[in-house]
């Protein structure tokens, strides 16, 4: 069953009534510029055609109920017991339920109203794959608040926009599920993944500068395909990881900024001032600060090809960018790497790396587009023989961000 019909049916028979709404919030996928974005460099997402689906409607009590449809739970908590991670009876909040819930947080840190909800939600993002299921989760219920701020005149004295609630512009919604994630999941991420669910462009892909966060969009060649291909090897971003080669980048900028006084983050550290003072850092610091400065040069010199139409050299980058992040950032595992390997050795592929914080999950490939039903299904022929595991291929489009439906 498609989410959207089974979040609409699973709330008229979890709740007795129509759902007064539905919204959709997009997974996203990365197509240049890995583990780069908490470190103020470019990145090229594209929001994809699979989707978080929300159904809900305003509750009659303080009290939110959220039903996960794809696990058959429910949560539910007010505004008191948000902080403390608790159901609104007192029993620990379930982990997809902080996903929600820190939206809620980070919406009343910002002043702003939010209402008690019934809610069913689920999706077609594979989880822990990627492809960003977490920020799609947080976006779909940031559209979801701010849509109730306006109903039966909720809104906040001092944020209502014209007596109609509040209103956030899709970057702000962003940057607020951005604090959910940090804050109050636990998990450092930069901006990237909201940001993509957010402002995502039909047909298009984005260009974010992380510092700045101006961003265009570049097009999508129209004789392209954006293959996905999931590993089936599953992963979770809160076991540390992550957060460990943060901290490394973290620590090569204070090292280098003794020796370059501007930098702020490893975007202002050149790749010829870099190799110059390399030696200044720890083994592992090195190269993980490496690949990030490396990886910002390749975003940049990405840009022109794209706008060019120079998709095979493109591609290239792209390749050179999973070698990057399986031997300096090291986040790859030898699925990723048989997956990698395979692809860019297919006809039609003129790019293939991981996507996503690594560790498991998906990997991105741009393909011909006469050639992507082909592609596909000998990518996961030939995948299997080699692993035993039975992968999900994806042809996906460039898809519009977080809205309702």
């Amino acid at each position: 069953m498609h989410p959207k019909e089974l979040v609409t049916s699973t709330f008229r028979q979890r709740f007795g009534k129509e759902p007064a709404f539905v919204a959709l919030a997009p997974g996203r996928v990365n197509i240049l510029g890995e583990h780069v974005d908490f470190n103020d460099g470019f990145v090229l997402p594209a929001a994809i055609d699979r989707a978080t689906y929300i159904a809900f409607a305003p509750a009659n009590s303080e009290r939110s109920t959220l039903v996960a449809a794809d696990f058959g739970e429910q949560a539910s908590f007010t505004l008191a017991s948000i902080p403390t991670k608790t159901n609104a009876d007192g029993a620990p909040l379930a982990e997809w339920a902080y996903y929600p819930a820190g939206v809620a947080w980070a919406l009343t840190e910002a002043d702003l109203e939010v209402r008690a909800i019934d809610a069913v939600f689920a999706s077609n993002v594979p989880q822990g794959s990627g492809l960003s299921s977490s920020a799609s989760i947080e976006m779909a219920f940031a559209v979801a608040w701010q849509t109730l701020s306006a109903v039966e005149g909720s809104a906040v004295e001092g944020s209502a926009v014209d007596g109609a609630g509040w209103v956030l512009p899709p970057m702000q919604r962003a940057l607020l599920g951005q604090k959910a994630e940090n804050k109050y999941v636990g998990v450092n991420c930069g901006i990237m993944d909201q940001f993509a669910s957010a402002c995502g462009v039909s047909d298009k892909l984005l260009l974010l500068d992380c510092r700045s966060l101006e961003w265009q969009t570049l097009p999508v060649p129209e004789d392209v395909a954006i293959v996905i291909a999931d590993t089936s090897v599953r992963r979770k971003l809160t076991d540390g990881e992550y957060n460990k080669r943060r901290q490394a980048c973290e620590d090569a900028v204070k090292i280098l900024s003794q020796h370059l006084p501007n930098v702020r983050a490893l975007r202002d550290v050149s790749v010829d001032d870099f190799n110059r003072l390399s030696n200044q850092l720890p083994g592992v610091v090195e190269k993980r600060a490496r690949h990030v400065v490396e990886e910002i040069e390749r975003s940049r010199r990405a840009i022109p090809l794209l706008e060019q139409g120079k998709i095979r050299e493109f591609g290239q980058i792209m390749n050179e960018c999973h070698t990057s992040l399986r031997d300096l950032y090291e986040v790859s595992i030898p699925e990723l790497n048989v997956m990698v390997e395979i692809a860019q050795s297919l006809p039609g592929c003129h790019g293939a790396r991981l996507t996503g914080a690594g560790f498991g999950g998906c990997t991105a490939n741009l393909v011909e587009k006469s050639v992507a039903e082909a592609f596909a299904a000998e990518l996961a022929r030939q995948y299997e023989a080699k692993t035993g595991l039975k992968p999900e291929i994806y042809i996906c489009k460039a898809s519009d961000g977080a809205r309702l439906v």
